[in-house]
């Protein structure tokens, strides 16, 4: 029989409501993989083997007296270290917040809960959930499974370097420039990051979140698969009060026409070889689905968007949260946040608001062309994954490095949904493509996703090299 942690969440909640197989029998099976693989990957930070052994058991007593379990009854999952988890540190990769233990769970850890799922444990995110890279001074740092020498992204590189390795079906990941979609291409596995207000969000624990923060970030799946990222989805979403921004859209929205459009260097952008070759595969994938694909050179802005998105983002942190760098004083954030801080000159109070104003006009312009071209097919990165830190080495490197990730700070500013589909491996090093749709319709980038699926995607879970 198939080893209970290589299963999908699908399969196995499909599994587990049948009483083919426990809830417990599949959590400790989990468990058993956690303690094989996380010491080489330092993935999961944090965990409770009985915690979680109860949990599954509640699931089981459910199934038992023949009620509904709920949409993930008995699936093993992991959480972000950067969000409420009633009873643990919501540290964020910082030694400051060391003590900073939830007293309530965030909205989408409770809609998890509500859903049946088995939270595992915490997963590793660079301070501050800044870097695309998974490394803090509190915690250490992640290694990807597929090649150490790579980075597992970030932030959310704890989650996709413990989904990718079989620790958990469905990884919860956090997005604002990057952090869902980059991990899960790092890490050869898919990651959708939803519209905002499609999954509701809220830490008790600390202040709420900058406006910058309320218009970009959100919380999303990574997974092995389409059909759990589409699983874990409709477990996340569900309704909570707390976030005033929720939105209550439907999960399916009308039809569409099944029309894509092709930019493999969206503004110019430094594309490698192997990226190009990995679109152009992707979108005969769609054309033999019976998609209809335009190959186009341009695409409405995206350079424009990033660099708001890096004013606003950085306005705030100037602002409020500056301070708390020093006073962390993790060599990687400080660097980081000094390069961003050069590249991007800090904006008066006018310039912060025709920066609010001016999102307006680019979002408009975007959702225009998406009724035209329901899916766009782009980058997740111009680049193959890095070589792991190299974002700290120079402010040059650095340099270079956001310039390949365009697509990754470009979308958050406009809210709009966007899907990283793995599609290969170049030696062992994964590839893949990103998918954008317009607002509240991820059901269309997991239907085109599904599509590309089709063709391939890298073995997993895999065993860390």
């Amino acid at each position: 029989m198939t080893e209970l942690w290589r299963l999908s969440a699908t399969d196995l909640a499909g599994r587990i409501r049948r009483r083919e197989v426990s809830a417990r029998e599949a959590t400790t099976a989990a468990l058993a993989r956690l303690d094989a693989v996380n010491p080489s990957l330092n993935a999961v930070i944090a965990h409770d083997p009985a915690q979680a052994l109860a949990a599954a058991d509640a699931v089981d007593a459910t199934i038992a007296r023949g009620e509904e379990p709920g949409l993930l009854a008995g699936v093993p999952v992991t959480v972000k270290v950067n969000i409420d988890q009633e009873g643990w540190a919501t540290t964020n990769g910082l030694r400051i917040q060391e003590e900073l233990v939830a007293r309530q769970d965030s909205p989408v850890v409770a809609n998890l809960r509500r859903a049946g799922a088995v939270i595992l444990g915490r997963t590793n995110t660079p301070a501050f959930s800044l870097r695309w890279f998974t490394r803090n001074s509190l915690h250490g740092a992640t290694r990807n499974p597929r090649d150490a020498a790579i980075t597992p992204g970030g932030s959310s590189g704890g989650a996709a370097a413990a989904t990718a390795a079989g620790i958990g079906a469905i990884g919860h990941g956090t997005d604002i420039g990057g952090s869902i979609r980059y991990p899960a291409y790092a890490c050869g596995i898919h990651g959708l990051r939803p519209t905002i207000g499609r999954i509701p969000a809220w830490n008790a624990s600390g202040a709420d979140r900058f406006i910058g923060g309320q218009l970009m970030a959100v919380s999303g799946p990574l997974a092995r698969s389409i059909a759990d990222l589409r699983l874990g989805l409709a477990a996340m979403s569900a309704a909570d009060a707390r976030d005033p921004w929720w939105v209550p859209a439907p999960l399916e929205g009308p039809a569409y026409p099944r029309r894509a459009a092709l930019c493999i260097a969206p503004e110019g952008m430094p594309v490698e070889p192997a990226v190009a070759a990995a679109l152009r595969d992707a979108a005969a994938r769609l054309t033999a689905a019976g998609w209809q694909v335009e190959e186009m050179d341009s695409l409405p802005p995206l350079g424009e968007c990033a660099r708001l998105q890096a004013t606003l983002w950085l306005a705030e942190t100037r602002r409020g949260g500056g301070a708390a760098f020093a006073r962390e004083a993790d060599p990687d954030a400080l660097a980081v946040y000094g390069f961003m801080e050069s590249l991007s000159p800090a904006p008066d109070l006018d310039a912060f608001q025709d920066a609010l104003q001016r999102r307006l006009t680019l979002l408009r312009e975007w959702l225009l062309f998406l009724e035209a071209h329901p899916v766009v097919l782009m980058p997740v990165s111009g680049a193959l994954p890095f070589a792991d830190h190299a974002d700290v080495e120079s402010l040059e490197g650095f340099r270079r490095i956001l310039a390949a990730q365009l697509t990754q700070v470009g979308l958050p500013l406009l809210s709009l949904p966007g899907l990283a589909v793995s599609t290969g491996l170049v030696g062992k090093v994964p590839v893949g493509v990103q998918l954008v749709a317009g607002r509240y319709r991820e059901d269309i980038l997991l239907a085109a996703a599904e599509a590309i699926e089709a063709g391939g995607t890298p073995p997993s879970p895999i065993d860390p090299a």
